[in-house]
């Protein structure tokens, strides 16, 4: 597994790198080789150290944040975190993951929550932009990336609608629902 280290407003010791290098990398047994591990760090409001780890793989997105007042502690928790993921959705990962990653034993945020002004007449701003490949894949396929990035939503094509546009989302009630394009 490849590491990607970056510090957000904090110098860290590279004590600090090397700890969640050895944390992260016991996930290794579970990816392939192409895998890369992107860990973020930054101290937030109140001296909380967060700890984003993204990790990508036979594309895959497996991503989770944690905040604690410990910087050992949050990546400890984020470690937790990733395996929950990977154990809740063993069965439909086995396919993406390494052959025989579940053999041994093991020992899930982006959420906005700004109400924006209301933008006058005419007069509308994008704050951020994105772009990322929209891959051909089923609906379960889609709806567990959207749950293993954390998301509310996620767009994709749908294979079996021949590669047409789609977006899978959670309701407010916990179930899921989806928009598809009309054709």
């Amino acid at each position: 597994m490849k590491f990607v280290f970056t510090d957000k407003k904090v110098n860290l010791p590279d004590s600090i790198h090397k700890y969640a290098e050895k944390k992260v990398g016991k996930l290794d047994r579970f990816f392939k080789e192409d895998a890369t591990a992107a860990i973020t760090f930054s101290v937030e409001k109140e001296r909380n150290n967060k700890v984003e780890i993204t990790i990508r793989s036979s594309g895959t997105i497996f991503r989770v944040s944690e905040s604690t007042s410990d910087m050992h502690a949050s990546i400890d928790a984020a470690v937790t975190t990733l395996e929950r993921q990977i154990r809740k959705n063993k069965t439909r990962l086995e396919k993406r993951l390494r052959q025989g990653a579940f053999e041994r034993a093991l020992d899930v945020s982006e959420l906005s929550t700004f109400a924006p002004d209301e933008p006058e007449e005419g007069e509308y701003s994008i704050v951020r932009s994105k772009t990322f490949p929209i891959k051909p894949m089923t609906k379960d396929e889609a709806i567990l990336q959207m749950n293993l990035l954390g998301h509310s939503f996620f767009a994709f094509r749908d294979e079996e609608a021949e590669g047409a546009f789609a977006v899978v989302y959670r309701r407010n009630d916990g179930d899921y629902g989806l928009i598809e394009d009309e054709r």
